[in-house]
């Protein structure tokens, strides 16, 4: 691996973007997204912080780990939700939606997601009960 000198010239030939800073200005720029990328969003947790630009959020179907969090912690929802760029109801499910079947996730190919977390502890707690289910007999 090695680093490259701008994001701009990547983001487009990757399938899958995933960001975990503390920014407060956007590093996931919508002009240079492609059909088919997914976008995962895990830092920016608070409300003046964002990791994706308007553009982003408007070519992406968003998905967000928790409604009660993902709605006013991040910018990368709340300053979206606050301009008008995104509506509440555009959000196609949370987490527990998704893993509930209650919801699905992406439709076809060409589609852009694009999943926020804003760190809830069901992530955490399911990473945990897995690999201590998987090695506690080792």
């Amino acid at each position: 691996m090695h680093p490259i000198p701008t994001l701009e010239e990547k983001i487009s030939k990757v399938d899958i973007i995933s960001c975990a800073t503390l920014s407060k200005t956007p590093l996931v720029l919508g002009k240079y997204l492609k059909p088919g990328q997914h976008i995962d969003l895990v830092g920016a947790y608070k409300p003046d912080m964002r990791e994706a630009d308007d553009d982003t959020i408007k070519k992406a179907s968003v998905f967000i780990d928790t409604y009660q969090g993902g709605l006013k912690e991040s910018g990368d929802i709340f300053i979206p939700l606050q301009s008008g760029v995104l509506k509440e109801k555009d959000i196609k499910a949370d987490l527990f939606e998704l893993c509930s079947n209650q919801k699905s996730g992406r439709k076809n190919i060409e589609e852009i997601t694009l999943f926020k977390s804003v760190g809830h502890s069901l992530e955490d707690l399911t990473a945990a009960t897995y690999y201590y289910n998987k090695f506690k007999n080792e």
